[in-house]
C-alpha cells in the first residue's frame, strides 16, 4: 500500500508531502490544476521514463519519493535479495531526475537500475486511464490475468518445469548434431591424424626427458673429464689419501702412550678418510652417468624433433599431443556411434515432448473453462457501465507448434463495443472511454487474485455522467474494500464515495519579486467536501440546489 508521496521540484510543485490513506481516495480540481503532475511524479518513482522537462524551472533536479507498506511480499523480497538491497515492511522508491536529462533510481536508499525500479513499481501499483489500460492493451499480460483468475499457477509451474526438461534435451540433441556434422566433415583429416599420432605414440612429459638426455649426451665428454680428474686426485700413490692413511696409522700406534691426548686428532683424521672413501664411491658412480653414446644421442634427437614437428603441425605443444589424440579419437567415435546416440536423443526428445504436451493440453483446457467463467462475470459488470450491448470474450488459441514455458496458448481479451459488430482486439474496437470501462469491469472481477495492492484510475469517468458515473463510483468503492484505490475524477458521483477527498489547486504565489504558479493540495471533510462536490455539479457558481444534491450524493455514498 502506498503510504506517502513526497515531491520536490517537479513542474509546478516545489515541495509536496502527501500521506495516502487506505480505501478510496479521490483527487479533484479544475483542469490544469496539476492532477496530471501528481501522476507523472508517481510514475517517475515507479520507474517510468525520465524527462528533463519534469524538473521545475530554476531547479537543478527534481526528486520523487514513494513509500509503500509491503509486509510479507515474497516476490518483492526476492527481487530485493537478488539485487542485494535490504528489505523490510517499508519500501522506499526514489527517483532523482536531473535537468540534464539523466536520472537515478534508488530503493531503500540503495542505487538500482531503472528496470528493477520499474519491475518493483509494477508489482506495487497499477495506473489505469483512458490511454493507460496496459493490462488490457498489452496482450502479453492477458494470459497472466487469466491464469491468476483461474488459479492455474500450479499447472503453469508444472508445464514450465516440463518445458525446461524438453529444452534441455533439445539443446543436447542440437549440440550432438553440430558435433556430428563437424566430425563428418573432418573425418578424413581425423582418421589420418589419429593414425600418425598413434604411430608416434606421444607421452605427456616426454619432451622434457628427451631434452635432458640430449643435453647430457652433448656435454658428457666434458663432465666425464671433470669427474676423472677428481677421481685421480683421490687415488694412486702419493695422493692425499695415502698420506692421511700413513699419518693415521702412526698416530694410532702412539695413541695409548699419549694418555688420550691424540684421541681427538685420530677421530678427526679417521672421519676425513671415511669421507674421502665415500667421495671416491660417489665419483665412481657419477662417472658411469657420463658415458657418451652416439646411438643414444641420435635416438633422443630423432624422437624429440619428430614430436616437436608433430606439435607444430597440429598447432599445439608436445605435452598436449596425448590429449589431442584422445579428442580426435572421441570425434571419430562420435561418427561411428553418432547415429545411435542421435536416435537415443531423438527418442528422449519425443518422450519429453509428449510429457510436456499432455500437461500443456490440460492447462489449455483449464484456461478455456476459466475464460468462460471470466467472460460471464465481466458481462455482468458491463450493463451498469453503459456497455449493455457490448460483448467481452477471452480468446484462447492453442497451437502445439507454439510450445513455450507457459504452455501452448495465446490468450487475448476481445471486445465488441457495438451490437452486431464482431469481437476484435480492444485497442482496435473500443474508444478511450469504453476501454477504461472494460478495464474497470475486468478489474472488479479479477482484483482479488490478479492485482497490484494499489490501483490508480486517471479520469476513467470522462465523458459519462449520471447513472454510469455512479456505477463507476460504486465499483471503485467495491475495489477499495480489498485494495488501495486512488481516483482522479471530475465526477461528483465518484467523489461522493471517497473515504479521503483531496482538492488540487493551482495558485499564484509571489516569491523573490516574481509571481509563479504553484500546485497545492488540501484535504476536504464535511462542509468543504460538500462544497467541492457542489462545484463539480454546478460549475463555477455553486447553488443551494447543487449543495442539496451534493448532500444526497454523500449520503448515498456512505
Amino acid at each position: 500500500m502506498l503510504t506517502t508521496l513526497s515531491i520536490r521540484d517537479i513542474v509546478l510543485i516545489e515541495k509536496l508531502d502527501l500521506d495516502v490513506e487506505s480505501g478510496l481516495s479521490v483527487l479533484t480540481g479544475e483542469t490544469g490544476a496539476g492532477k496530471s503532475i501528481l501522476l507523472d511524479s508517481l510514475g517517475l518513482a515507479l520507474g517510468a521514463r525520465g524527462d528533463a522537462g519534469l524538473v521545475r524551472a530554476g531547479a537543478d533536479k527534481g526528486v520523487v519519493t514513494a513509500s509503500f507498506y509491503v509486509p510479507d511480499n515474497a516476490y518483492i523480497n526476492g527481487l530485493l535479495a537478488d539485487a542485494g538491497v535490504d528489505s523490510g515492511e517499508e519500501l522506499i522508491l526514489r527517483r532523482v531526475q536531473n535537468k540534464s536529462g539523466a536520472s537515478r533510481a534508488l530503493v531503500n536508499d540503495q542505487p538500482v537500475s531503472v528496470s528493477l525500479l520499474k519491475t518493483i513499481g509494477s508489482a506495487l501499483c497499477e495506473i489505469h486511464g483512458q490511454h493507460e489500460a496496459r493490462a488490457l492493451v498489452d496482450v502479453s499480460g492477458h494470459r497472466v490475468l487469466l491464469d491468476a483468475y483461474g488459479g492455474l499457477e500450479k499447472k503453469v509451474a508444472k508445464v514450465s518445469a516440463l518445458f525446461d526438461d524438453l529444452a534441455s534435451v533439445r539443446a543436447e540433441l542440437e549440440a550432438h548434431r553440430v558435433q556430428l556434422e563437424r566430425a563428418e566433415i573432418e573425418q578424413a583429416f581425423l582418421s589420418h591424424s589419429v593414425i600418425e599420432l598413434k604411430e608416434i605414440a606421444p607421452v605427456e612429459g616426454e619432451e622434457a626427458k628427451l631434452a635432458d638426455t640430449r643435453q647430457l649426451m652433448m656435454h658428457s665428454e666434458g663432465f666425464s673429464k671433470l669427474v676423472s680428474n677428481a677421481q685421480g686426485a683421490l687415488s694412486g700413490d702419493g695422493t692425499l689419501d695415502a698420506k692421511l692413511n700413513s699419518v693415521l696409522r702412526k698416530l694410532e700406534m702412539r695413541r695409548e702412550e699419549a694418555g688420550g691426548r691424540l684421541d681427538e686428532a685420530c677421530s678427526a683424521l679417521d672421519r676425513v678418510v671415511v669421507e674421502m672413501n665415500e667421495a671416491r664411491s660417489v665419483l665412481d658412480a657419477t662417472a658411469g652417468q657420463f658415458v657418451f653414446n652416439a646411438d643414444t644421442l641420435e635416438d633422443a634427437e630423432k624422437r624429440l624433433f619428430a614430436l616437436r614437428a608433430m606439435a607444430r603441425k597440429h598447432k599445439t605443444t608436445v605435452d598436449e599431443l596425448p590429449a589431442l589424440l584422445a579428442r580426435y579419437e572421441d570425434s571419430l567415435n562420435a561418427i561411428e556411434n553418432g547415429e545411435q546416440l542421435l536416435a537415443e536423443l531423438q527418442n528422449r526428445e519425443a518422450i519429453a515432448l509428449d510429457a510436456y504436451l499432455i500437461k500443456a493440453r490440460k492447462l489449455s483446457e483449464a484456461r478455456v473453462k476459466a475464460a468462460l467463467r471470466l467472460d460471464k462475470e465481466v458481462m455482468v459488470e458491463l450493463p451498469p457501465l453503459r456497455l449493455e450491448k457490448a460483448r467481452f470474450e477471452t480468446f484462447v488459441d492453442a497451437n502445439e507448434e507454439r510450445c513455450g514455458q507457459k504452455g501452448i496458448d495465446r490468450v487475448e481479451f476481445m471486445v465488441a463495443a457495438n451490437p452486431g459488430a464482431p469481437v476484435a482486439p480492444m485497442i482496435k474496437s473500443a474508444s478511450g472511454g469504453e476501454l477504461s470501462r472494460f478495464m474497470l469491469a475486468l478489474k472488479v472481477v479479477v482484483a482479488a487474485c490478479a492485482s497490484a495492492p494499489t490501483l490508480i484510475f486517471d479520469e476513467i469517468d470522462t465523458g459519462v455522467g449520471g447513472a454510469v458515473a455512479d456505477a463507476i463510483g460504486k465499483r471503485l468503492a467495491q475495489l477499495s474494500k480489498d485494495l488501495q484505490v486512488l481516483a482522479i475524477t471530475h465526477s461528483p458521483q465518484v467523489a461522493a464515495r471517497a473515504d479521503d477527498h483531496m482538492l488540487i489547486s493551482k495558485i499564484a504565489e509571489v516569491g523573490g519579486g516574481d509571481e509563479r504558479a504553484v500546485t497545492r493540495i488540501a484535504r476536504l471533510n464535511g462542509d468543504a467536501k460538500r462544497e467541492e462536490i457542489a462545484r463539480m455539479l454546478s460549475g463555477a457558481s455553486v447553488t443551494d440546489e447543487a449543495r442539496a444534491q451534493a448532500d444526497r450524493l454523500m449520503v448515498s455514498g456512505e
